[in-house]
């Protein structure tokens, strides 16, 4: 049995499953897969859930699915997307922001995302000025286009909050927020930071939805001030990219770290780029927050993908497992906690309830070609996406050699078109 049972969502609006999303029809047998910790299994799913694991070829026949050399995970989440901006870095002149635009880019970086393996997206989307709630009236509609194929939350990003001129930013936010959005928001771009954060955690307490707001972190006194007043604020605050941290000496940014994990905040870092939230100051924020000096002070850290290929970052791929390949390779995190950083935590950050390979949870799974996890942040070519108990997007790779002496002497590993992809 679980140490822990499976939890319903934790956080109202934001992010958590619409209560009338289908699950997966019927029952699906993955045979011979490989867990984390070396077994070889069947799982079966049933109504959007685990309904068994057993031995390999323990469980009753049924529909199959072969899962034979491939690495079966709980799935990555996506914390931290941008998609009314995606993939736009290739417009002449300025990206169109029509809702028909919007809603067409949103679609494509959720499914481009989905196919990488993350079931869940939490979508930051700009509120106010000339487009008013146009943007996130456009993902939303995205999102109700997408259900049953990946979750699509949203995250309401004013620009200005404090004075008269923040005051029909405020009044969206608060819209926004009726409309199902979690409240977000840049307070290092208001000229009054300390007031715009105490209005946005506000807004979150009258409303006891999340909060998830941009800040480079750069400031130890503003810093120490958001996280005195995010402490005990419930379902609870993320705080992202926080690249400033890495730019502080240690010792201020070891007191920060702290002060954090008293408040019970989560830090989204972005370890595969910037965002274009915090560049319209010239923040540096393409550093990556220091996850490590975080984690020792028992800050929670998930990882997000942030600008996927806009003018923050033209070449974003918006792939949870490369941004846990880079927590991994930089010594930020071991190999399986940084994977964890973009699944587990990343659910956490979100709201969303906790994924096991074991019965009785969420059949929100990702099946990666590979024996461990190591192999598999570093070559992850073919992959399966279930999302609610049905197999929801492929990715199937080939790599092929010509013919050569040396490689048939050696007797080296070769994947063709006609075996090792799951059936």
């Amino acid at each position: 049995m679980p140490d822990s049972q499976p939890q319903p969502p934790k956080n109202p609006g934001g992010d958590a499953t619409p209560p009338d999303a289908p699950p997966g029809d019927g029952v699906l047998l993955l045979c011979g897969a490989r867990l984390a910790d070396g077994r070889t299994v069947d799982v079966r799913l049933s109504d959007g859930r685990i309904e068994a694991v057993g031995t390999a070829g323990s469980l009753a026949p049924g529909p199959r699915v072969d899962l034979g050399g491939y690495l079966l995970l709980p799935a990555p989440a996506e914390p931290h997307a941008h998609p009314d901006t995606a993939l736009t870095a290739d417009a002449e002149g300025p990206a169109p922001h029509t809702a028909q635009d919007v809603q067409r880019r949103a679609t494509e970086a959720a499914l481009l995302q989905l196919g990488h393996g993350a079931t869940a997206l939490r979508a930051h989307v700009r509120i106010g000025d000339v487009q008013g709630l146009r943007s996130l009236e456009a993902v939303l509609q995205a999102r109700r286009a997408l259900r049953g194929l990946t979750d699509l939350g949203t995250v309401a990003v004013p620009r200005l909050l404090t004075g008269a001129a923040g005051a029909d930013g405020l009044a969206m936010l608060r819209d926004a927020v009726k409309m199902g959005a979690a409240v977000g928001g840049c307070p290092d771009l208001d000229p009054d930071p300390i007031g715009y954060a105490e209005l946005a955690l506000g807004v979150a307490a009258e409303h006891g939805c999340p909060v998830d707001l941009h800040t480079d972190a750069d400031d130890p006194a503003r810093l120490a001030r958001l996280a005195a007043m995010a402490g005990g604020l419930r379902p609870g605050v993320t705080l992202g990219p926080c690249g400033g941290l890495a730019r502080m000496p240690y010792e201020p940014a070891a007191r920060a770290a702290e002060r954090l994990a008293a408040a019970g905040v989560t830090v989204a870092c972005l370890p595969q780029g910037d965002c274009g939230t915090l560049e319209q100051r010239g923040a540096r924020v393409s550093t990556c927050a220091p996850v490590r000096l975080l984690r020792a002070a028992g800050v929670r850290v998930t990882a997000g993908s942030g600008a996927l290929r806009d003018a923050a970052n033209p070449v974003g791929r918006g792939d949870p497992l490369e941004a846990a390949f880079l927590l991994a390779s930089r010594g930020e995190l071991r190999p399986d906690e940084a994977y964890e950083a973009v699944s587990g935590r990343a659910r956490a950050a979100m709201g969303l309830p906790e994924v096991r390979v074991e019965a009785g949870f969420p059949a929100e799974l990702l099946a990666v070609r590979g024996e461990r996890i190591e192999g598999v942040l570093s070559l992850a070519y073919s992959r399966l996406v279930i999302h609610r108990g049905r197999v929801v997007a492929r990715t199937s790779a080939v790599r092929e050699y010509c013919d050569t002496s040396a490689a048939a002497a050696l007797e080296l590993p070769r994947q063709s078109s006609r075996g090792g992809e799951p059936s």
